[in-house]
């Protein structure tokens, strides 16, 4: 069993954990110029059969190349962005909560580097904000977890990540020695609710507002 007591740091990934990334899928879709349902649900098949979900845009567009398309929008003025409007409604209540309470906070995930430039200006209680292109490298890769570790100071059994991915999130963080909290939202969130690979998380839990109690936060 978990102790609970022994967690002194709470890392967060950001897309469709403490991000909806609805507004970002959009658009892609208008981007590519595809209606928006029917980018969602090929993203949709794309990750049931375990396909990176940038895989997506190979069905619209065969060679699409991501990194060039971005400095595209970027060119365009639609630069890709996320405001307070797309932060699920439990994820400040849960970050100012928890960083109250004494815990170091982070939030790090597989994001462009201008991504935390847009974390920082939601102005969230977090300690720090790492990217993949900041460490050059992306989850799954243990090497992720590694560096994640390495910025809170702590040791990997005492810090928690939270994420809806069992793939990028759970499994590698668990390799990893980190405890870790699956949530149940978002696709990935959802397809994979109940799979064997559930089993490897230390929590399962249907909001963020669910990290205090499991953290004996008063």
């Amino acid at each position: 069993m978990t102790d609970r007591t022994s967690i002194r740091a709470v890392c967060f990934d950001l897309g469709e954990t403490l991000i909806d990334e609805s507004t970002e899928f959009g658009a892609w879709a208008d981007w590519l110029g595809v209606p928006r349902h029917t980018f969602s649900a090929v993203l949709g098949a794309v990750i049931a059969r375990g396909q990176d979900h940038r895989q997506v845009f190979q069905y619209f567009r065969p060679g699409f190349d991501l990194t060039a398309e971005r400095q595209k929008r970027l060119d365009a003025g639609n630069a890709p962005s996320f405001a307070t409007r797309d932060l699920y409604p439990d994820a400040r209540p849960c970050l100012v909560q928890l960083h109250a309470a004494g815990f170091l906070i982070g939030i790090a995930g597989n994001q462009p580097a201008a991504s935390r430039g847009l974390v920082q200006a939601l102005s969230l209680p977090v300690d720090f904000i790492a990217t993949s292109d900041d460490w050059g490298v992306e989850k799954p890769s243990i090497e992720f977890f590694h560096r994640l570790v390495a910025a809170t100071g702590f040791p990997p059994e005492e810090v928690l990540y939270v994420g809806d991915r069992l793939d990028n999130d759970i499994a590698p963080a668990h390799e990893a020695g980190l405890r870790t909290a699956f949530i149940r939202r978002g696709p990935w969130g959802y397809l994979f609710a109940g799979t064997e690979r559930e089993c490897r998380a230390d929590w399962r839990i249907d909001s963020l507002t669910e990290l205090a109690g499991l953290l004996a936060v008063s």
